[in-house]
């Protein structure tokens, strides 16, 4: 498979993240760290589902632990500490100190082999940020009014950890996509236990509310996780780190779609900044680019 469909399969993630503040809405008053386990457990059946016909890939789960500790940070520690920070700082503060990994997928991929930053990769994804900050904000100011708290510290960390998944996973490109099964699993029952210890159960009480917790499960926190993957270990993930400034912008778009936000102008100018960095960051990926053997025998 080629760079480039490769980075368009990792893309998808970025799409399906866009409808995770309306499911999330939609799934009601439940609270947020057993949401996360009922929908990280469909995220992990969604998986483990294709061992139906492909009964032998089980067997790949047998990996180093460094696989394993690596895949539980990106999907169990971040996804819970996220929780914790929205609740011990202002929601919106906490967003934009967590939406920093997709600047440091950038920097931190600059360090991998056979990757190298260039200007146009800063450039695009300062414009994303730009407009994520401008998005997330409503185009208001921007600063910690209250004074930098716990949840604030602990979002800085979750951009760290999410990025450095992100990017540690082509260092381990030969572990399957499978490995996503057993991080869904694990980060299911963590936040149970998180649940059981700090919050008290809400059934959903309405066919829209289950119907919204299960898509939440099988695409944002399911799909999203296994082509994300995929695209970080064969996609040009530099490309995928400015793209995925379009998740901030492509959410709220779609709350205003379904109603649970107004049009303004700083979705508009969001729109122009965000797309424009993308464009600029992804110049280079469909034009043809020589392969590491070609490369290697041109320098040599």
């Amino acid at each position: 498979m080629n760079r480039t469909l490769a980075t368009l399969i990792g893309f998808v993630a970025v799409i399906t993240w866009s409808f995770l503040a309306w499911l999330s809405t939609a799934a009601g008053s439940v609270p947020p760290f057993q949401l996360a386990a009922m929908t990280f457990f469909i995220g992990g059946v969604v998986g483990a589902a294709t061992w139906v016909w492909r009964p032998g890939a089980i067997a790949t789960l047998r990996q180093p632990w460094q696989v394993w500790a690596l895949g539980i940070a990106g999907l169990c520690i971040y996804h819970n500490a996220y929780f914790f920070a929205i609740q011990a700082a202002p929601p919106i503060e906490v967003s934009l100190i967590a939406y920093l990994w997709p600047l440091l997928i950038v920097v931190f991929a600059s360090f991998l082999p056979g990757e190298r930053l260039a200007a146009h990769h800063v450039v695009g994804v300062l414009l994303g940020l730009a407009g994520a900050v401008l998005v997330i904000t409503k185009g208001g100011s921007v600063g910690l009014a209250e004074g930098i708290r716990a949840g604030h510290v602990v979002a800085l960390f979750c951009a760290f950890v999410w990025s450095g998944y992100s990017v540690l996973t082509r260092r381990y490109g030969s572990a399957p996509t499978d490995m996503v099964v057993g991080y869904c699993f694990i980060t299911a029952v963590t936040s149970l236990v998180l649940h059981l210890a700090f919050e008290t159960t809400v059934v959903p009480q309405t066919a829209t509310q289950w119907t919204a917790i299960a898509l939440l499960g099988a695409f944002p926190l399911g799909v999203a996780f296994y082509v994300w993957d995929w695209g970080c270990k064969h996609g040009d993930i530099m490309v995928l780190g400015a793209l995925s400034y379009l998740s901030p912008l492509f959410s709220v778009i779609v709350l205003i779609v379904a109603g649970y936000a107004a049009f303004s102008w700083s979705v508009a100018a969001a729109c122009a900044l965000i797309v424009a960095g993308a464009v600029i960051a992804s110049k280079d990926m469909f034009r043809r680019r020589p392969s590491v053997e070609a490369e290697q025998a041109a320098g040599g």
